[in-house]
């Protein structure tokens, strides 16, 4: 039996994907949508304080494609939090007029795969605690996908011994790191929590980022034979001033 790897795990992730239901919403006077609108931005601006207080971060993107119309990523303390944070969220009066199309839970996490031995408590660590409890961007353009291990035959991440997969991930994130500056990367692990394994956000100014860092780990040993992708969904930030010109 291979070695479990271990992790640090930090806030609780929640990402919901919705379409909108635009014949519905047309049909609305304007007063009724201007309530609902301000509502959402209420909402919005709660999470927003959340955030400058550093007690849990959000981001709200408009995305691109037919796949979905807006992503709301949410991060918190637990998972109970995150819970009341949907419900909160499902009762607001414009989910009235948002079809749910993809959601995912997963936890921030940072494996020890290239982890060194100290006597340190790592979640004492500024860097790591960074890392464990992120300050989401309001970078321009977001980019979410979920993400698998290969376990087929002879490509089975999860039978190779804990040197092979040390060296194949201080690889990979080698490459990552030639896209500092360019692309913010943020982790979650969700074994036993969604279908995937882990999901992957990234954030950036300039879209074509996520196309290039993509494309080159795919020539990577990590990616090119052990990497199961699902759904990529990309999308534009969605200010909350801006919400009134979106639902127009």
């Amino acid at each position: 039996m291979s070695k479990a790897v271990s992790t640090l795990d930090g806030w609780w992730s929640l990402h919901l994907l919705y379409n909108v239901d635009w014949p519905s919403l047309r049909l609305l006077e304007d007063s009724e949508k201007d309530q609902l609108i301000g509502e959402l931005q209420s909402f919005l601006d709660r999470q927003e304080e959340v955030h400058k207080n550093k007690e849990g971060s959000y981001s709200f993107y408009n995305v691109t494609g037919q796949k979905a119309d807006l992503i709301l990523w949410m991060l918190r303390p637990t998972v109970d939090e995150l819970n009341k944070l949907e419900l909160e969220f499902n009762k607001l009066g414009i989910s009235d007029f948002l079809i749910p199309s993809y959601s995912y839970v997963s936890v921030v996490e940072m494996s020890s795969y290239l982890a060194k031995d100290s006597d340190e408590d790592p979640y004492e660590n500024p860097y790591i605690k960074g890392r464990l409890y992120p300050e989401v961007p309001k970078s321009k353009y977001i980019c979410f996908y979920p993400m698998d291990k290969k376990r087929d035959l002879d490509d089975n991440w999860y039978m190779l011994p804990m040197e092979d997969r040390q060296r194949l991930m201080r690889d990979h994130g080698m490459i990552g790191r030639q896209y500092a500056g360019k692309v913010k990367q943020f982790i979650t692990g969700s074994q036993g929590l969604d279908e995937y394994e882990w999901a992957v956000t990234l954030f950036s100014d300039d879209m074509l980022q996520f196309k290039k860092i993509i494309y080159e780990m795919r020539f990577d040993e990590t990616s090119a034979r052990y990497g199961v992708f699902g759904d990529f969904f990309v999308g534009v930030h969605l200010p909350t001033p801006e919400l009134p010109e979106f639902f127009k």
